[in-house]
């Protein structure tokens, strides 16, 4: 995963769990907390148990009252006119019917995610997981929200007010960059949602659809741009009350900070500073 935080040097021995909890803990993750994370897990350096112990340290630091969400996007079920941006690679024009027709389609329980990195592979498939929806930018939740988290994904929201984000936003949830900066913040797309006249484009993926297996399915949505996220973020940052806690976790740098003022603040933020948006 890209990650505009400067790694230092790993940690020369291996850390063990109880280490991850303690260091989450001091950072400010709290029992009962419900918290998005974004995890870049080779900027953390050597952890015994890999994906698994940060997984379980993670949940351990939330409790039995906490509940723990990753962003386990599937992108790669996409139109193959963009199979550039999501896929990295190109494909002749002329095959596009074809794989619109035979693309598999979205499954919440089998479908890996795409580009997320080892974490949100680790919660998804773990025993109790809940995972939403949408073919292309789904959730998986552990603990006792996961279920309001996850549930009523409309198809034709990524990232707004019928998604994740916003169940987030209510039950006041925090977000948590574990060794990755503000370009991945997923919380502000919700934001762009909120921006006056925030243009939107035609998206395709192969869904499941009852009793004939599969559908290509069409819909329009916001046309999201990150590019300001990393600025956007350092703003935030930046304001007096100091809204974001910054901290180390291994040798990862940091940030946490809770969603619904982050979201308040960018919406504002896009519409004074993305070109054609302000009223």
């Amino acid at each position: 995963m890209t990650t505009g935080i400067a790694r230092p040097h790993a940690p020369s021995a291996p850390l063990g769990p109880d280490e991850l909890v303690a260091q989450l803990r001091a950072l400010g993750v709290r029992p009962g907390d419900t918290v998005l994370v974004h995890a870049s897990l080779g900027a953390i350096g050597p952890v015994h148990g890999g994906a698994r112990a940060v997984a379980d340290s993670l949940l351990e630091a939330l409790g039995a009252d906490g509940t723990l969400v990753v962003y386990t996007q599937t992108p790669d079920n996409s139109d193959p006119s963009r199979w550039p941006v999501t896929r990295g690679y190109a494909v002749p024009a002329k095959q596009w019917p074809r794989l619109r027709a035979t693309l598999p389609p979205f499954d919440p329980e089998r479908t890996p995610s795409y580009g997320v990195g080892l974490l949100p592979e680790e919660v998804r498939i773990r025993p109790g997981a809940l995972r939403s929806g949408h073919p292309q930018s789904s959730f998986a939740a552990l603990g006792p929200a996961a279920a309001r988290i996850t549930a009523g994904h409309a198809l034709d929201c990524h990232l707004g007010e019928a998604s994740p984000l916003a169940r987030l936003e209510e039950l006041d949830a925090r977000i948590l960059l574990l060794g990755v900066d503000f370009s991945v913040c997923t919380a502000f797309h919700l934001a762009e949602y909120r921006v006056p006249a925030q243009s939107t484009r035609l998206y395709g993926c192969a869904v499941t659809d009852g009793p004939r297996g599969r559908r290509w399915h069409r819909y329009r949505d916001v046309d999201f741009d990150a590019s300001v996220f990393p600025t956007l973020g350092d703003s935030y940052a930046s304001l007096p009350e100091r809204p974001v806690t910054r901290g180390r976790v291994g040798a990862a740098d940091c940030l946490l900070l809770d969603l619904a003022p982050a979201v308040a603040y960018a919406s504002k933020w896009l519409i004074e500073h993305r070109p054609g948006s302000r009223r």
